[in-house]
Order: structure tokens, then C-alpha cells, then sequence
């Protein structure tokens, strides 16, 4: 029996599109993609994008400076080789920002440090003061587009529970304001203010900003409009909750441009846990892909896509693969793929040396986009490692750091070559508006789907309309 593997394959970098009719306008790099094209739904987004705002007692100023900064041109100090300069918000996206009406910026009374100070349990004094001043804005919802909300840094014993209490306060606040179909931005001082490179901190709340005003940065350039994905994830409610214990979400990328981002959440019945990880039954996955495929329709004229990939980070079983199977029986092809993200398996480079028939080891690690496959079933796939055409010099490895570990995909439905199943995956790791770098380490459909799950479990109930994933970011 030989212990050799398969000759590997190298993915290139996926490129991305800025504009829905000029498909020269591409490029892999995100960041220097809108600097020379703009982003892709230019023209789409209101204009102004208005800012309301929250601010401890007598502290707003704080938050107003940080909008003028948004304003400014600043260039980098850290990531040189990837960051570029940041020339202000209405230059990057033109689209203009301003403070919206004085009556949509309210400060928190004054007794609130004092408050939090005294009670044994600081994150439900915090979270009571927020909830009532984001009722109180609500009522003026058509005078903004977001809401900017200060963290000061002394607010940190609030940030998350006691012992035994399953409290995180971003994420209550994601999942009331969600509800009320606002988007925020939490504006911590500890991050946002103090954090030394303005630069960077420019670029991610920039793009935060203009993705939940509802724009889209970015697209994928060269995938197939036909093809569907769909990424499953589970939250788990504490065991004392009188609630379902388990949340079944689907983060949805409805075609492969990464068009399209909607969800759907509901309380599971029928789940059965095994080794600590939940399975559906048959009935519960027939009704996650059939809703999962009407939303699809709806947004398609009543089309079904030719191809489904479905994401989910524990094994497919038996009953959850006739689940899908029978409710995908009009789509030509549907692949059921497990992403392990926590895996043994590394790698090197190895580049020839005529000193040595076997090569040397490379300064740089493996190509990100690499792909090796195990078998029919299993294959590795480097999400993080070198790129090219980034840096001026040489080849750009996001982190600088370690070894880079690739991530597992296996295969319970599907067939034919891995190169295709891969080049999504690789793709849809770009697809995260919600932060400035190259790449995610996992495809968009399992990193929202994980984000969505953790929200979603802290929703007081949960509709059957689909969500959009802006008001969660």
C-alpha cells in the first residue's frame, strides 16, 4: 500500500467585479478594486448615507469626530504591502456621509457608569439603558440610514455576562436592532478610537458603513450565475431556556456573484446530537432546502438553479442527504460538502534547487488557493498562504505568521474533479463586506452562517420572512 497522495493543483486568485455592466472593471485585490472602479452598485445607494447616533452622557463629540475622520485621507502604518491609502469615504464609495437630523443624536443619561458601578450585573444595566434609547430612535426611522453606537472602554464589564448568564453585548444588540430592521455600528473606543493605524480603521468601518447603508462593494467575477449556495449552522440556547434549544440557520448566497445575501432561521424539533453536534431529521433538512430553494425562485423569476452547493461544518447523515436530495430533485447538480476547519494537516513549499534533487524549502508557504486532493470523497484546501500580484515585490501572505493550515472538504453528495467544488470555496472567502482584508479563511456561506447562528439564538422570536445579513453584520 503506498503512502503517497495526488499531485496537487494550484486555484489562481479569484477576481472580483465593481461595476454590473463593465466586465473589464475587475481585480483580485478588494481595496484597490473600489479605488479604481468604484464600488459595484454605484449610483444604487442613498446619497447622503445619514448617521444617527449614541454616545455616553455628554460624550457625542467623541462619535462626531470619528465621522470627520471618515472624511479625512490617511495613509497606512501597518499591512503596507496590502493596505492602501485611504482618501475618504465619499472618494472610495461616491457616495457622500453626513450627521443626520439633530433629533437622531441621543446621549444615555448621566447615572449610567454609576449604575453599572453598583450592580452585580453591569451588562444588564448597559443593555436596558441601549434597548430604551434604540425604542426611542426607532420611532425616527426614516431620518437615518445607520446608527453609530459609542463604546467607551469603561464599559468593558458590561461587554458580556456574568457566570451562567449567556449575554454578549454585541450581539444583543445585533439581534434586537435586526428585528427592527436597523443596522448598526458599534463604534468601541477601545477599537475604533484608540486603535493607532487610521488608515485601517477607515477601511473597515468605511465598508461596514456603506454595506449596511445597503450597498455591494463587490462581487465575484468569474462563476457560473447558475450555480446556488446555501450554508447551514446551528446555535444552541442555554439548557434552562424555556425556548427550543436548538436554532437551525441558513446564510444564504443565492448565485454565485454573491447577489442575493438573504437567510432564513428557525426553531429545530426534530434534531438528534451526536458526539455534541446536532443532525436533522429528514423532515428538518426537506424543509431547510425547500424554503431555502423558494427564496431562490422568488428572486429569480421562478427559476431554480442548475447547481446547488450546500456548506456545513459537521458530516452529512444518511437522512440529511435524502432531505436535500429530495428537495433539490430539480436541480441538474447538488454537492454536499463538509468544511472541517480544524485540522492536522500541513504544508511547505518547495522550490528547485540544483544542489538538491528534492528541492529546497521555500522563504514564502504555499500558494493560497492550493489544492490537494485525498480521494474521491476528501481533499485539502489552502485558503490561506502566498498570493501574487498583490505586494509590488514580492508575494503577499495575510498575517505575516506560522505555518498556513489548510481546510478539509469532503464530500457526501457529488461527483467529478475537485477544481470546481475548491474554486467556489476559494471565491466565496472574498465575499465578506464586513472587513477590509484579502481574504476570510473560510467560504462566506459557513463564516456568516456561524455569525448569524450566534445572533439569531438571542432574537426574542424568529419570523418567517427571510432576513437580510446587513442588519446583522
Amino acid at each position: 500500500m503506498s503512502s503517497e497522495v495526488g499531485a496537487h493543483i494550484w486555484l489562481p486568485e479569484p477576481l472580483l467585479l465593481f461595476h454590473p455592466d463593465r466586465v473589464g472593471d475587475t481585480d483580485i485585490h478588494p481595496l484597490r478594486g473600489l479605488l479604481r472602479f468604484g464600488p459595484y452598485s454605484a449610483g444604487l445607494v442613498p446619497d447622503p448615507i445619514r448617521v444617527a447616533t449614541f454616545a455616553p452622557h455628554g460624550e457625542s463629540q467623541a462619535v462626531y469626530d470619528f465621522m470627520k475622520e471618515l472624511n479625512s485621507a490617511f495613509d497606512p502604518h501597518e499591512r503596507k504591502d496590502y493596505l492602501p491609502r485611504w482618501p475618504g469615504f465619499s472618494t472610495v464609495f461616491n457616495v457622500h456621509m453626513r450627521g443626520a437630523l439633530a433629533s437622531c443624536h441621543l446621549q444615555l443619561d448621566a447615572n449610567v457608569d454609576h449604575d453599572m458601578e453598583k450592580s452585580p450585573r453591569p451588562h444588564l444595566v448597559i443593555a436596558d439603558r441601549l434597548t430604551r434609547a434604540i425604542q426611542a430612535l426607532d420611532m425616527r426611522r426614516a431620518e437615518f440610514d445607520v446608527l453609530f453606537i459609542y463604546i467607551p472602554a469603561r464599559w468593558q464589564a458590561g461587554y458580556v455576562g456574568t457566570a451562567g448568564d449567556d449575554f454578549d453585548l454585541h450581539d444583543h444588540l445585533k439581534a434586537m436592532t435586526a428585528a427592527r430592521g436597523l443596522p448598526i455600528q458599534l463604534v468601541r473606543e477601545d477599537r475604533a478610537l484608540a486603535y493607532p493605524d487610521r488608515a485601517s480603521v477607515m477601511w473597515r468601518i468605511g465598508l461596514a458603513l456603506y454595506a449596511k447603508a445597503g450597498g455591494v462593494p463587490w462581487k465575484l467575477a468569474d462563476t457560473d450565475s447558475e450555480t446556488a449556495f446555501i450554508g447551514i449552522s446551528y446555535a444552541v440556547r442555554p439548557v434552562l431556556s424555556d425556548r427550543p434549544r436548538f436554532v437551525t440557520c441558513c446564510s444564504q448566497v443565492f448565485d454565485a456573484e454573491g447577489a442575493g445575501l438573504e437567510f432564513i432561521a428557525y426553531d429545530a424539533d426534530e434534531v438528534e446530537i451526536q458526539r455534541e453536534n446536532p443532525f436533522m431529521s429528514r423532515t428538518e433538512m426537506f424543509r431547510v432546502m425547500t424554503r431555502s430553494l423558494d427564496l431562490y425562485r422568488r428572486r429569480h423569476a421562478g427559476r431554480v438553479p442548475r447547481r446547488v452547493i450546500v456548506h456545513k461544518s459537521t458530516e452529512f447523515k444518511s437522512d440529511e442527504i435524502d432531505g436535500c436530495m429530495e428537495a433539490l430533485h430539480l436541480c441538474e447538480s447538488v454537492d454536499l460538502v463538509q468544511v472541517v476547519e480544524d485540522i492536522g494537516w500541513r504544508g511547505i513549499r518547495i522550490d528547485p534547487s540544483e544542489g538538491s534533487p528534492k528541492g529546497r524549502a521555500a522563504s514564502y508557504p504555499v500558494g493560497r488557493g492550493s489544492l490537494l486532493s485525498l480521494g474521491p470523497r476528501d481533499a485539502l484546501l489552502w485558503m490561506r498562504g502566498a498570493v501574487s500580484g498583490i505586494a509590488q515585490r514580492r508575494d503577499y501572505f495575510q498575517g505575516g505568521k506560522s505555518t498556513p493550515q489548510p481546510i478539509r472538504l469532503v464530500r457526501h453528495a457529488g461527483h467529478g474533479p475537485w477544481d470546481e467544488t475548491a474554486r467556489t470555496a476559494l471565491a466565496l472567502s472574498k465575499m465578506n463586506w464586513n472587513n477590509d482584508a484579502l481574504y476570510d479563511h473560510l467560504p462566506v456561506t459557513m463564516g456568516y452562517a456561524q455569525v448569524l447562528a450566534r445572533v439569531v439564538k438571542r432574537m426574542d422570536r424568529l419570523g418567517n420572512a427571510p432576513y437580510q445579513f446587513r442588519f446583522f453584520m
